[in-house]
């Protein structure tokens, strides 16, 4: 059913006026979360005419995020229009012919009960949605084969029965016919996953296929099964021919006994044996066949000998021929194929988009990598590796998808200063200007008073180059005296850069210079930077930190007694460590941290039973995971310290961060609070709930009001 008050009210959102540069602006608030769209997953028609996109926004009353589909010309001639009316519609895929578009919806809950995601058909020409799949366990990543005519998909298979069978059959054998067990008996080291939960080694993602057509009487067509087995498949990529499916899986029991990933493999669109097609000595990332089909391209993280901390993506090509030996395209070029860039405004929801785009005589293929703090599109050649920009700019590339022919591309481009819109650009010319298709927030954006970070590069205690920004806030006077914030990434392989981010912006219309930097171990600066904080993290990274608020020092429009640091992930674990090491600080706030590495390799919800992060096992080198675990060090703290947990945290979880510093500081009658999220994970300040984002920042920057500008507050006392 559609909503055409409600649709009308979407488009309008693209077709605001410029700006008006006269109108009195207004500083950005922590609620103008509630007003903020994000554009997510561009996908360009095959013939380059038309894009189809997610829209994001925020349900305030639901304190949740919806989804639906958008169309737009790729010239940009009229504004976007809806194509979908549900709530969560994501996913959204052309037809090769371009007159349809599959899409994945999560129908709305009937009588309470949740009902799985489906693989939806609309018709270009108008009229309804209608549901393709009815699979028990939900349907998602649709892809349409080369001929439009079938679509393969992943799914789980129903194992409920068999599970009741079992239970039953257990419990007939304690003579309790009518109990099921919900007791977890667990074999494999890596046994839940952030944001998943438990998981279920019953259940694994295989491949299936449905016609793109529904019966003579119009009823679902058939699905059919064609992979099997104890073995997840994912990434799913027709050959050219339509005669196989390509896949990537770690066909490995316990895979963390090495170091190796996802392999390449392929399985007849019939169903039958998987082939093994490629791997490497690390891990397969994206994959993209050449448009003849003779030769395969695909990203991948190769491990070093002896192996390291971190490293870089690169992008590798080989003959798809059997025993084809794959290529490293770009051993000479030193940046992060396929990276990114960290912020807290990417789409919060159906953020995809993205890959290797071949050009159509295949001597190209374009990717998105990420320098000195920037994304773009590069474009590689395929027989020798030679790279050069498609797009370039202070900017961040989210998503982005291909033409048939590769000669168009659509982007999703971010920067400090805008959350997001799509533009066009001509893959077929280097460094094409891009046309720039939406305003999705230009109608809020508008009215707000944003301040351009100002980039500072700096030399660290050994000569390094460290790349960072300094945030003002509006209307500046360097003859004044401002309290500053320190922001630390996480990861700790990611980095800042030319992306928008909330918290920085509302920081900083509250009267604080933020400083955000990239440390050593950061990416987007080579193998070497990235890998440098090998077996001492934290450690000199912490140094690189405070050479750069020494440089912002030098300016004079800093307060010195009045400076603040926080971070979240690793940049919680860098803020425990910054406060352990000096008192030059007169607040913290620790994010989703860690306090004690030798508690997070037992528990985290990943492994690192190799030698990457550290030597040996703890029990192996205990003093080497205490030399660098904040908690050896909790006695020097004097800062006061705010610790901010989710707690559905199974990347840091709480009992291993913020409970330790917390009871630790209280028992040493040190000022301190803990503020816990209820169902949150890791990702609590990119996609949490809305509502727990806007009140995370709010205890952030009360605390930082409190000991910074000594605004008087009883939100933290004892009580």
């Amino acid at each position: 059913m559609t909503r055409p008050r409600f649709s009308f009210a979407l488009a309008l959102l693209f077709i605001v006026a410029a700006p008006n540069l006269g109108a009195q602006r207004r500083p950005i608030t922590e609620l103008d979360l509630f007003k903020f769209k994000w554009a997510a997953d561009p996908q360009i028609s095959p013939n380059g005419s038309q894009v189809a996109f997610v829209l994001v926004n925020v349900n305030e009353d639901k304190d949740r995020y919806e989804t639906q589909i958008f169309v737009v010309p790729s010239d940009g001639s009229a504004a976007p229009r809806p194509l979908t009316s549900g709530r969560n519609d994501r996913s959204p895929q052309w037809s090769p012919n371009g007159r349809e578009i599959a899409f994945v919806r999560t129908p709305e809950p009937v009588d309470g009960k949740s009902k799985p995601a489906q693989i939806y058909l609309i018709s270009m020409d108008g009229g309804e949605a209608r549901a393709l799949t009815d699979a028990p366990k939900g349907a998602g990543s649709p892809v349409w084969s080369p001929d439009g005519r079938t679509i393969a998909f992943l799914s789980t298979p129903d194992t409920t029965q068999a599970k009741s069978d079992s239970a039953k059959k257990v419990a007939s054998d304690s003579a309790s016919k009518k109990h099921v067990s919900d007791v977890r008996v667990i074999t494999r080291a890596q046994y839940r996953w952030n944001g998943g939960g438990y998981t279920d080694p019953t259940a694994h993602s295989h491949i299936w296929t449905v016609p793109a057509s529904f019966t003579a009487s119009g009823g679902l067509p058939a699905v059919k099964q064609i992979t099997f087995g104890e073995f997840d498949e994912g990434d799913l990529v027709w050959s050219p021919d339509g005669s196989r499916v390509y896949f990537t899986s770690n066909r490995r029991l316990e895979p963390y006994y090495d170091s190796k990933g996802a392999e390449l493999y392929s399985v007849p669109v019939s169903g039958g044996p998987i082939v093994k097609v490629a791997g490497i000595d690390g891990q397969i990332g994206a994959i993209a066949p050449s448009p003849d089909g003779k030769r395969i391209a695909f990203t991948g993280v190769q491990d070093a000998k002896p192996l390291r901390f971190y490293d870089q993506a690169d992008l590798f090509l080989m003959d798809a021929a059997p025993g084809s030996q794959p290529r490293n395209l770009t051993a000479g070029y030193d940046f992060d194929v396929e990276g990114g860039l960290s912020g807290d405004q990417h789409p919060p929801r159906a953020g995809a988009g993205g890959g290797i785009v071949w050009s159509r005589d295949g001597r190209s293929v374009v990717v998105v990598t990420t320098e000195n703090g920037r994304a773009n599109l590069k474009r590689f050649s395929t027989t020798d590796g030679k790279v050069d920009s498609v797009t370039t700019g202070d900017q961040d590339v989210v998503a982005y998808s291909a033409s048939a022919d590769g000669a168009k591309l659509v982007a999703l481009i971010s920067t400090a200063v805008n959350i997001g819109d799509l533009f066009v650009v001509d893959a077929s010319a280097a460094r094409t200007a891009a046309k720039r298709i939406t305003r999705v927030n230009d109608e809020l954006f508008s009215s707000l008073d944003l301040s351009a970070p100002e980039e500072l590069w700096y030399k660290s205690f050994d000569g390094r180059r460290i790349q960072s920004w300094i945030l003002k806030p509006p209307h500046f006077d360097a003859s004044k005296k401002y309290p500053l914030i320190l922001e630390i990434h996480g990861g700790p392989n990611a980095a800042y850069g030319y992306t928008f981010t909330h918290e920085f912006d509302w920081m900083a219309a509250k009267g604080y210079v933020v400083l955000y930097t990239n440390p050593r171990g950061s990416t987007s600066y080579g193998q070497d930077f990235g890998n440098i904080i090998q077996f001492h993290y934290p450690g000199d990274d912490y140094k690189d930190l405070m050479a750069g608020v020494d440089e912002v020092l030098k300016r004079g429009y800093i307060d010195s007694t009045r400076m603040g640091v926080t971070g979240g992930s690793g940049g919680g674990v860098l803020t425990n460590w910054t406060i352990t090491q000096t008192h030059r600080f007169a607040a913290a706030v620790s994010q989703r941290s860690i306090a004690d590495w030798s508690g997070f390799w037992y528990s985290a919800d990943f492994t690192l039973f190799n030698p990457t992060w550290f030597r040996a096992a703890p029990w192996e080198d205990q003093k080497g995971f205490a030399e660098v675990s904040p908690i050896t060090y909790v006695a020097n703290v004097t800062t006061p310290l705010m610790l901010i947990e989710g707690e559905a945290d199974m990347r840091t979880p709480p009992a291993l961060g913020g409970e330790q510093m917390f009871r630790a500081l209280k028992y040493l009658r040190k000022p301190t609070v803990m503020v816990r999220f209820p169902d949150e994970t890791h990702e609590l300040s990119r996609s949490g709930k809305p509502w727990h984002r806007v009140e995370r920042l709010r205890h952030i920057v009360g605390w930082f009001d409190k000991y910074l500008n000594h605004l008087a507050t009883t939100a933290y006392d004892v009580r």
